[in-house]
């Protein structure tokens, strides 16, 4: 957390400066220590006249690099002033909290900024990647935002690289091979990769290298540190970007740990975690090239490889084992990093197309197929895709067909979105697809999404866990065509008198109400909610002794959610929370009703 300094410079911005201590958890410091504690924090918000401000500093500015944030806050609190180290240092996002913690207006007078052009300087450092230009930074901004034709090149995927997906400018376009920057029209290449290409003379260019490979490394006892200088070349000669930049984790056996090439390789990519692995865990992964004799000294047939695999999450060798003087080597990255094929499953919410999360939104907008449960998401949901994408609904497939699709889809490299209702964990089915996609190595990702018992608690306006009467809420089915588990037949789990939300269960609803009312009071509020968030959503309130009729006389169907528990309009016990025995929150409510 960013360590802040408020200075109030009169009285006549007491307030202000209050409320801006309050709201950054900053010190309020007197202007005479500036000096003195120039380097001690992060950021420094003067409150009062700009002139002052400036004198203030001006002896203890060096370099953008190194000096502190600095805003200047007028006394009524109308405009926050990005003063020093604007983007780099954080200023302007200083500015912009400063300016919504006040109600007021930030200024900033950054060129990329203020054109909503990526900081080139400091965007590797907001998504943990190392920068370097190629020649002069300076010369490369002043083209990018001049807005002079430009490539961008990705070759991983992560937030980093869908951010720039999401927010590329017209002036920068999308290429699939650096060859494309021989004969296109760029002045200026940004590329997104941990392997080191080749850049065309003068060029302007800056290289962004993410930590995502993992390097297995096997290695003779005691293997001396000259060996390192071997192991580099040999990253080298596979393109892996210089300097152990783009290295996430040092993989290999448990033997191993305190060999000195470890620990230099450690020291080299910084930041980089050692995973250690067991003879009889490597054993286990089938690799390329596996060896007896290696097999015969340590008990598994590989080190490098197996090591790589497993420490990138059973990922995909991106070089096979290199064979050394005293080491053996092998790299590897996690498939869901990897450009191409990619299936992304979709918590499509309760019904409302305005509850899916953003980042679900995000995924449907970018998606070349989605493949949607057309019996339960409503197809305004899939509105959103761009123009070329095709749009499915799985209601009339079966598991096979689907899965045929997808991988058709993701076989040509294109990003796939399979969107089911609710949150895709709970009666989701999306095991068996979750399977048939390891099975054929396929890079897959879940977005969450909200519940239907979430819009439950929402749309009765309860909370489902009470201060001292109920902590637990149950999410179960009735027993119906699937079979439940002895141990969590619906009497027993009753029995905890938790709040209870009940999926798929209206066709079996007298069942449920007698197992219920073998735990519950007959007067225990339940509700019968159907169809939660659509339109044509229905909310059904009485007592469990009613709930059959309630669900029969109004024709419910399985897209009923059935509450069951005190928790329900429950409004009594909650002022125990605000007591002065929960001196946390009663300190909270008074400081706001009382600033």
């Amino acid at each position: 957390m960013q360590k802040t300094a408020v200075i109030q410079i009169n009285e006549a911005g007491a307030h202000i400066a209050g409320i801006i201590q309050k709201e950054l958890q900053a010190d309020l410091i007197a202007r005479t220590e500036t000096g003195r504690l120039w380097h001690h924090y992060d950021a420094f918000v003067f409150v009062g006249a700009m002139g002052i401000c400036v004198r203030t500093i001006a002896p203890y500015v060096a370099d953008k690099h190194t000096d502190p944030a600095v805003v200047c806050v007028d006394t009524l609190g109308k405009y926050a002033v990005s003063v020093l180290s604007g983007h780099v240092g954080g200023g302007n996002q200083l500015a912009q909290m400063v300016a919504n913690a006040i109600g007021g207006k930030s200024i900033i007078t950054t060129q990329s900024d203020n054109n909503n052009l990526w900081p080139l300087d400091i965007l590797g450092k907001r998504f943990g990647w190392h920068t370097q230009f190629e020649g002069s930074a300076n010369r490369l901004i002043f083209k990018f935002v001049n807005r002079e034709p430009t490539a961008l090149f990705l070759d991983i995927r992560d937030k980093g690289t869908e951010y720039l997906e999401r927010t590329l400018p017209p002036h920068v376009t999308i290429i699939n091979s650096v060859d494309e920057l021989q004969d296109g029209p760029y002045t200026v290449a940004i590329l997104v990769s941990p392997f080191s290409y080749p850049i065309p003379d003068g060029m302007a260019a800056v290289r962004y290298t993410p930590k995502v490979l993992h390097i297995g490394i096997g290695l003779a006892h005691q293997a001396p540190l000259s060996s390192y200088e071997d192991i580099q070349r040999e990253l080298v000669r596979h393109h892996i970007a210089p300097s152990m930049h783009a290295v996430r984790s040092i993989c290999t056996l448990d033997l191993k740990a305190e060999e000195p090439i470890v620990k230099k390789m450690l020291e080299e990519a910084d930041g980089a975690t050692l995973q250690l692995f067991d003879s009889e865990t490597l054993g286990q992964i089938e690799v390329p090239t596996p060896s007896t004799t290696v097999a015969k000294l340590v008990g598994t047939p590989s080190v490098c490889e197996a090591a790589a695999l497993l420490g990138s999450s059973h990922g995909k060798l991106l070089v096979e084992k290199v064979k050394g003087k005293d080491f053996t080597l092998a790299v590897a990255i996690e498939r869901d990093l990897q450009r191409g094929g990619h299936i992304e499953i979709v918590g499509a919410g309760p019904g409302d197309p305005d509850l899916v999360s953003v980042r679900g939104r995000r995924m449907l907008e970018k998606a070349d197929l989605i493949l949607y449960a057309g019996s339960l998401v409503p197809r305004e949901l899939t509105l959103c895709a761009k123009e070329e994408a095709t749009v499915r609904s799985s209601a009339t497939m079966d598991l096979e067909e689907q899965c045929a699709l997808m991988k058709t889809f993701y076989d040509r490299g294109k990003f796939i979105v399979r969107l089911h209702t609710g949150d895709p964990c709970i009666f989701g089915a999306i095991q068996e697809q979750m399977a048939f996609f390891d099975h054929h190595g396929m890079s897959y990702h879940i977005t969450p999404g909200i519940s239907s018992f979430l819009a439950a608690a929402a749309e009765l306006r309860s909370q489902f866990t009470i201060p001292e009467r109920c902590q637990t809420i149950i999410l179960t089915r009735g027993e119906g065509r699937t079979p439940m588990p002895e141990r969590e037949k619906l009497h027993l789990l009753a029995r905890s008198q938790s709040t209870m939300c009940i999926f798929l269960s209206a066709a079996i609803v007298d069942d449920v109400q007698r197992q219920l009312l073998m735990e519950y009071p007959s007067d225990t509020p339940v509700a019968a909610c159907y169809h939660l968030t659509w339109p044509d959503q229905k909310i059904y309130r009485g007592k469990l002794s009613d709930l059959s009729r309630i669900v029969h006389d109004n024709h419910l169907t399985l897209t009923t959610m059935l509450v069951v528990g005190e928790s329900i309009d429950n409004r009594a016990g909650l002022s125990a929370l605000y007591s002065k025995h929960f001196t946390h929150l009663y300190r909270k409510s008074t400081d706001e009703t009382n600033p």
